[in-house]
């Protein structure tokens, strides 16, 4: 009898489970199955790894492999034997495998759900998270073939690997027999694994952004000894901006024949990076996209950490490009350097301990507290200078270009916990993982603010740099489905600008109601409409006439800032002439603004200023409040992260994490503005912001309901989707979806056919009067309006002369394709859809059935997964509301029925990518229960970036 492991493979190559992943240090790992191909690798592997290693892994001296167990460790069957290696520069630096076993522990010759897991790290390569990346993997891979429960057994000694599995979160089994401790654990993820997983992802990433951003060597290769070029004036810029690190110049053309000597402006200069002693950090490439591969092993052989490639003629140029820039990605990981590019415009960081300028920009940004990210390099210049003219500083800047690796999650990861960051200004033409990015943006927008601009929203054409797909949902849509995960959405670069000034050096307000003073009446009537047309609440303006002096300011503004009937104030300001002749002094009145606010820096202030220059630069400079002085809350306040983002285990902190700090008593500025509105909208933002905050403190929960059958539902999607083959997927047969709903207790109305008068006899026979006769047909479905629909019939004769009326009136039976059904109690007609979009994700979407709400748009949208408190406030949300609570004396419905429902379609989304897409049209919505009448539901094979597995990066 053959045993398992002398069984041919079972399986195809699975290259679904290739997945480049970061590690905790920041660095990149490439994990893969093992193959035959592989025997060579795992041997020369094995040799450097320790004695005392080995040891661990087989419980006794293990100096070398036989040829059999490289024959054993190479060879799987993709399903009972499963191995899995993590690689770097192509070599592997850890292995894990499991083995299928049966309940005495035996291999098992028939399916089991349990098997053994043991993992070999290279000692060189441990303490990097690598062995818990790759439980992560190898425990997806087990649940995809149908194992449940992992084993494993491990010396008392082996501290490192007993961490590994306790830290995980899943719920275990210790033992301890015969010398060897025995861990048992189910496989199920768990709120505290996904949060451990959640909190290594955010430590890992966050960890290779900053290695990006604070390296302590940098080497720019392309750089020319002519004056001018991209590579000389980056490394000009890295000059200026006082980089404290080394610095070298690179190029190929240095030092063989050149008499200018072996540096370039006091840098020392190098033909290749190989012939730097020193160690590289970072590596700005700007060379010719055809050099850009020679460049990349160079600085992959030296052990460099990261690449800057400025470099273009990428995916920007075609379908040449598109593969070039794939290809320098995959080269890139394979030496575990994470890129930012190609495309790139540079990144900036004005940390006083860093200072640098590996960036395009003309001038470097003064330092402040406002990170900055953006994909295009036209629109990052255009922001820098905006952000400069106002007199704002940065913390950081990332121009990605065409961010084909490191992307706004990543910079999201990095600033969450960066203290030197209170704002993040994002402007994003395309979300590669939309699903990640709102699950982040949600969690960095309740300790700072985020604010967005999309790029190319109206067009539905993305870059062509960036590979991903466009939205299916209109701009409205998406705008709101952001803003519920937190962001501020804005219009423009310059709204962009005009928020952060206001949410970097200004606390938040805690009310819409504004207080107006200046010395110009009709400004301040601007201003008050102002307000009105963005929802704020306007007090009357006080006008302290034009004869107003700094002073009259200070107290003005001190008593507005002092009262208890205002959350805001805004202050006008126009040139002026003092009785005694004395003219306009912006310093002075800079002076007289700050202290009025540092008296009282729970409130924020907005100045708008006509013609007063010089006032913008002076309220924009650092003020001092003294060593006494109260900190000045901002749009940050550092909060404890919530449970379910808190580290799991002792093994998530380390030095390099940042806990957020308050603001320094010195970074409280007031902005301006040179037009009324821009400071309304401005205020508005926050406003909206604040509210978002006070409610995400209680967001709700998501239920979980005892009827669910979640392994049922997949094991049934799986098998549709086999049967298929379609890899676009499937719109499921009625009986199917039917079924597929009911495993999360959404139970559609029985239908039976009526293609002949006879047979709509015997189905109302079936069913039981009263019933309902209605057509199918694409045409007429859903259209009662139309006639389509025939209702409360009573007995035979009436179902009879319906059908002839139905087929009279639009056609034979086979077009109109009738059903009977029974009918339901009376109510609200309502559309329940959930879709999966490219740009925004899971979207649960509500409405009420009818020609009149499709046509006003009137249908209100939550991300999944949604909460109990979103889906009352989806309910309520659509303007036609009023329906469902008893408008003009009709009896309210079940709302909470409705809720429910709401929260189970979630549920069945969120759970399964494959569903790709869900209508239960119409949900009538009764005053007691609800019914569904009609129901659809689509798979399709689930998205390579559905954030819902392991840690993985972006694929190519």
């Amino acid at each position: 009898m053959q045993t398992p492991s002398d069984q041919q493979d079972r399986h195809d190559y699975p290259s679904h489970w290739e997945a480049d992943v970061v590690l905790r240090d920041g660095g990149t790992a490439r994990i893969r199955p093992i193959t035959a191909e592989d025997a060579d690798r795992l041997v020369s592997f094995y040799e450097q790894v320790s004695d005392e290693s080995k040891y661990y892994r087989f419980f006794a001296p293990y100096p070398r492999l036989s040829a059999k167990d490289v024959h054993r460790f190479t060879h799987h069957d993709q399903v009972d034997r499963v191995g899995l290696a993590a690689t770097v520069g192509g070599e592997f630096i850890a292995t894990v495998r499991y083995d299928r076993i049966d309940e005495r522990g035996m291999a098992a010759s028939a399916p089991a759900d349990e098997a053994e897991v043991a993992f070999l790290v290279q000692d060189a390569h441990q303490g990097r998270g690598v062995a818990s990346t790759l439980l992560e993997h190898i425990a997806a891979v087990a649940r995809e073939r149908g194992i449940r429960r992992f084993a494993a057994e491990v010396l008392p000694a082996n501290t490192k690997m007993i961490k590994v599995f306790t830290d995980a979160g899943y719920q275990q089994k210790r033992s301890f027999e015969d010398g060897v401790v025995r861990l048992e654990f189910d496989l199920e993820p768990t709120d505290r694994s996904l949060a451990v997983q959640r909190a290594r992802e955010q430590r890992a990433e966050g960890r290779s952004v900053q290695r990006l951003l604070t390296p302590g060597s940098v080497a720019v290769i392309g750089v020319g000894r002519a004056p001018g070029g991209v590579g000389r004036s980056v490394l000009n810029n890295l000059q200026e901006s006082g980089y404290t690190g080394r610095l070298y110049a690179v190029n190929s053309a240095f030092v063989e024949g050149d008499q200018g000597g072996a540096d370039i402006d006091g840098v020392p200069a190098h033909r290749s990076v190989a012939d730097i002693e020193e160690p590289v950090d970072l590596a700005v490439i700007s060379v010719p996209a055809d050099r850009v591969p020679q460049a990349v092993a160079e600085c992959g052989e030296r052990g460099v950490r990261g690449l800057v490639v400025l470099s273009a003629g990428y995916a920007e140029s075609g379908g040449e490009g598109r593969e070039r820039q794939r290809e320098l990605v995959r080269q890139a990981r394979s030496y575990g350097m994470r890129i930012i590019g190609p495309n790139a415009f540079g990144v900036i960081n004005t940390c006083p301990e860093t200072r640098l300028n590996a960036s395009l920009a003309p001038q470097s940004p003064a330092r402040g507290r406002i990170g900055l990210f953006t994909q295009s390099g036209a629109i990052g210049i255009a922001l820098l200078s905006g952000l400069h003219r106002r007199g704002a500083g940065l913390s950081t800047f990332v121009g990605s270009g065409n961010r084909a690796d490191v992307s706004g999650n990543d910079l999201l990861q990095y600033w969450f916990e960066d203290p030197d960051t209170d704002v993040t200004l994002m402007y994003l033409e395309t979300i590669g993982n939309p699903r990640k990015f709102t699950r982040l943006a949600r969690r960095s927008a309740t300790t700072k603010p985020l604010v967005v601009v999309q790029g190319a929203r109206h067009s539905g054409i993305a870059p062509t740099g960036h590979a991903v797909q466009a939205t299916r949902l209109p701009h409205a849509t998406v705008s709101a489905l952001l803003r519920q995960a937190g962001v501020i959405r804005v219009d423009t670069v310059t709204e962009m600008v005009d928020a952060g000034l206001l949410l970097a050096g200004q606390p938040l307000p805690s009310g819409p109601r504004v207080a107006i003073l200046g010395n110009s009446e009709s400004l301040g009537l601007l201003t008050y409409d102002a307000c009105v047309a963005d929802g704020l609440r306007p007090q009357r303006p006080r006008d302290l006439t034009t004869g107003a002096t700094p002073a009259d300011f200070r107290t003005a503004l001190t008593e507005a800032l002092s009262g208890d009937g205002c959350d805001a104030v805004i202050v006008n300001a126009i040139p002026w002439v003092g009785e005694d002749g004395a003219t306009t002094d912006p310093e002075t009145l800079a002076t007289e603004l700050r202290a009025a606010a540092a008296g009282c820096p729970a409130k924020p202030v907005a100045v708008v200023h006509v013609e007063l220059g010089g006032l913008a630069e002076a309220l924009a400079a650092a003020t001092s409040t003294g060593p006494d002085a109260p900190t000045p809350p901002t749009g940050r306040e550092p909060e404890a992260p919530g449970p379910a983002e808190a580290p799991a285990a002792a093994e998530l902190t380390a030095p390099e994490t940042r806990t957020p700090q308050p603001p320094a008593p010195d970074q409280y500025r007031i902005p301006a503005y040179p037009a009324a509105e821009r400071a309304v909208r401005a205020l508005s933002e926050a406003v909206k912001y604040a509210q978002w905050r006070r409610e995400a403190a209680e967001p709700g929960r998501v239920h979980e309901y005892d009827d669910i059958d979640e392994h049922g539902a997949a094991a049934r999607i799986e098998e549709l989707l086999a049967a298929d083959g379609d890899p676009r997927g499937l719109t499921l047969a009625p009986a199917d979806a039917h079924e597929l709903l009911g495993r999360y207790g959404i139970h559609v109305r029985q239908a039976l056919p009526a293609p002949a008068p006879d047979a709509a006899a015997e189905a109302a026979r079936t069913i039981g009067y009263p019933v309902a006769l209605k057509t199918t047909a694409p045409h007429l479905r859903h259209r009662a309006d139309l006639g389509g629909v025939r209702l409360d019939l009573a007995d035979e004769e009436q179902l009879r002369r319906a059908y002839q009326e139905l087929t009279d009136a639009f056609g034979k039976p086979a077009e109109l394709r009738p059903v009977v059904q029974g009918m339901v109690p009376r109510g609200v007609d309502t559309v329940v859809r959930a879709v999966i979009d490219p740009a925004a994700g899971a979207v649960l979407s509500f409405g009420l059935a009818g020609a009149a709400s499709e046509l006003l748009g009137d249908t209100a949208h939550r991300l999944v997964p949604v909460t109990d408190r979103e889906a009352g406030s989806l309910i309520r949300s659509i303007r036609t509301a009023p329906l469902l609570f008893g408008w003009r004396g009709s009896a309210p419905v079940d709302t909470p029925a409705l809720e429910e429902l709401l929260q189970r379609v979630s549920r069945l989304v969120d759970d399964h990518p494959e569903v790709v897409g869900v209508s239960l049209e119409p949900v009538v919505v009764a005053q007691r229960g609800l019914s569904v009448l009609d129901a659809s539901v689509r798979l399709a094979p689930p998205p390579a970036r559905d954030d819902l597995g392991p840690r993985t990066l972006p694929g190519y």
